[in-house]
């Protein structure tokens, strides 16, 4: 009976829950870096999601997608551990409608609604988003044993990206691949992401070249900047493993809905995103970066693909002129 209600409601997609099963090993870190005030975040952030797109969706006759809970685990992963709860519903609110319902639901977005739910709340309350962060717990039982871990009290104990900013100081690797760091929910353990990353290529739910072409992009640009001593940027290595780069290369930058169809076009969009968050990260107020620049890159999707589906169809044209006048 309850299966029946859900199939009423609900549209199917075993894509979707693919993801969802990969983020489950990074739900549980998050819960232990940062204590059970991590699930109850996304308990209410998926209740204001789910409840957003139900009442547009029931207002056409159309089932509500799966991919909401997708959107709504990966909001909250990228959020601090201490948001406050009005705060983050309003944020995927704001990121299911106008980033989703507006352009007519599933399958007809242009950005990512998961981002442009945390630019919003990034832009609108820079506080909570900003400088109050909680510590990263350590050992045994780690969060488990508490609602949420201490928070911070000086710079010097901020993200990695923001020590960098302020200090010029480097974070272990060491716990930047565990991910016994600062920072949001689900972006801190490297080693969870890249084995998150691994599972969706093999399921072949997200795009490899699209990984690929970020980490070559910033790895790119930023080896040279670092090569000629720029000092606000640090060595690709660190880079890499700092912030959200993984997090966002894994689940927002190969959302396959905002990201390109065509495989050059992947490759393009992958760059010109790794590119693009080093040029913010170097330069802007942001130490972070990768959420505008998936942003920005999302802009430039159809372009991408209508201009390898054009050069595709110019050489198909030009071989064929070419078989005929050797005829």
């Amino acid at each position: 009976m309850l299966g029946d209600n859900y199939k009423k409601h609900f549209m199917k997609q075993k894509m979707m829950r693919t993801v969802i099963l990969s983020l489950i090993p990074i739900i549980i870190a998050s819960i232990y870096f940062f204590g059970w005030r991590a699930l109850l975040l996304l308990l209410v952030v998926t209740i204001a999601g789910l409840a957003t797109e139900w009442i547009f969706e029931k207002k056409y006759k159309r089932k509500v997608s799966e991919a909401v809970f997708v959107s709504c685990i990966l909001y909250t992963m990228t959020l601090p551990p201490s948001t406050p709860f009005w705060i983050a519903a309003i944020g995927i609110i704001f990121g299911i409608f106008f980033a989703k319902e507006v352009f007519g639901g599933f399958g007809k977005n242009v950005f990512n609604p998961a981002l442009v739910a945390r630019a919003f709340v990034y832009v609108c309350f820079p506080a909570p988003l900003t400088i109050q962060w909680s510590k990263s717990a350590i050992g045994f039982p780690g969060g488990f044993a508490t609602y949420l871990t201490e928070g911070i009290e000086a710079v010097s104990q901020a993200t990695p990206m923001l020590i960098f900013r302020d200090t010029g100081n480097l974070t272990s690797m060491t716990d930047l691949i565990l991910g016994n760091v600062t920072g949001s929910l689900g972006e801190t353990s490297a080693i969870l992401i890249i084995l998150a990353g691994i599972y969706l290529i093999y399921k072949k739910v997200a795009s490899w070249q699209i990984m690929a072409g970020v980490l070559i992009g910033f790895t790119g640009l930023s080896g040279a900047l670092y090569a000629l001593g720029v000092s606000q940027i640090p060595n690709p290595i660190f880079g890499i493993f700092a912030g959200g780069l993984l997090f966002g290369s894994v689940f927002m930058a190969t959302d396959p809905i905002t990201a390109p169809k065509t495989k050059e076009a992947k490759w393009i969009y992958g760059i010109l995103v790794g590119v693009v968050t080093v040029i913010i990260r170097g330069y802007a107020l942001f130490a972070g970066g990768m959420m505008f620049a998936i942003l920005i890159a999302n802009t430039f999707v159809p372009i991408m693909d209508e201009g390898v589906n054009a050069y595709k169809k110019y050489k198909k044209e030009l071989k064929a002129k070419k078989e005929e006048v050797a005829i």
